[in-house]
C-alpha cells in the first residue's frame, strides 16, 4: 500500500512553472482536492501535507532541497514514519514519455533523472513506485536542461493537466495496494 506520495520539483517562484516541477504539481493537486495544506517541516527538508483516503492516512512530501538533492528529504521522512521504500510513490517529470502520458512502474534505473538518482542513492534501493509524468523530449540531449527548466506552452499544459487528472483517479487503488488495477486503468 502507498503511504507516502513524493512530488519532485525545485522550490521557489522562479521554478514553479517549469516542466521539471510536474511532480510538485501532482501532489499540490492531490492536497487541494483533499482540502489539505502543505506546511514546512525542517526535519524533513521539505513541505508536507496529509489526508485520509479509504480510512488510511496518506502523506504528501515536496522536498525543498532542489531536485538533485531530494534523497535526504525522502529518506528522513521514511525513517521518521517507519515507511518502507515499497510504500512510496515518487511523482516526477519524464522525458521518455509524450506530453499527456502518465505511467506507473516499480523499480528500475534513474534514466538520467537527477532527483531519482539521488533518492536511489539515499535509500540504497530503487525498489519504489514511480508516477512518470510525460513531458516529452526536446530532441537533443544538449537541450534537456533548458527544456525542463522552461514552462510548457498552453497546449502542453492542458495535456499535462488531463494526464494528472487521470492519475489522481487511481490514487485510491494505489493506497489500497491494488497496483494491477491501477496500472490497467492508467495505461489503457
Amino acid at each position: 500500500m502507498i503511504k507516502l506520495i513524493v512530488g519532485l520539483g525545485n522550490p521557489g517562484k522562479d521554478y514553479q512553472e517549469h516542466r521539471h516541477n510536474a511532480g510538485f504539481w501532482f501532489v499540490e493537486s492531490l492536497a487541494f482536492l483533499n482540502e489539505s495544506k502543505f506546511t514546512s517541516q525542517s526535519k524533513f527538508f521539505g513541505e508536507t501535507a496529509s489526508f485520509s483516503l479509504n480510512s488510511q492516512k496518506v502523506f504528501l512530501l515536496k522536498p525543498q532541497t532542489f531536485m538533485n538533492n531530494s534523497g535526504g528529504s525522502v529518506n528522513s521522512f521514511l525513517k521518521y514514519h517507519s515507511i518502507s521504500s515499497e510504500e512510496i510513490l515518487v511523482a516526477h517529470d519524464e522525458l521518455d514519455l509524450p506530453v499527456g502520458s502518465v505511467k506507473i512502474k516499480l523499480g528500475g534505473g534513474h534514466g538520467g533523472h537527477n532527483g531519482l538518482r539521488d533518492i536511489i542513492k539515499a535509500l540504497g534501493t530503487n525498489n519504489f513506485y514511480r508516477l512518470r509524468i510525460g513531458i516529452d523530449h526536446p530532441g537533443s540531449k544538449d537541450e534537456v536542461v533548458d527544456y525542463v527548466l522552461r514552462a510548457p506552452d498552453k497546449s502542453e499544459l492542458s495535456r499535462l493537466d488531463e494526464s494528472m487528472k487521470s492519475a489522481i483517479k487511481i490514487v485510491d487503488l494505489l493506497v489500497t495496494g491494488n497496483f494491477d488495477d491501477a496500472m490497467k486503468a492508467l495505461h489503457t
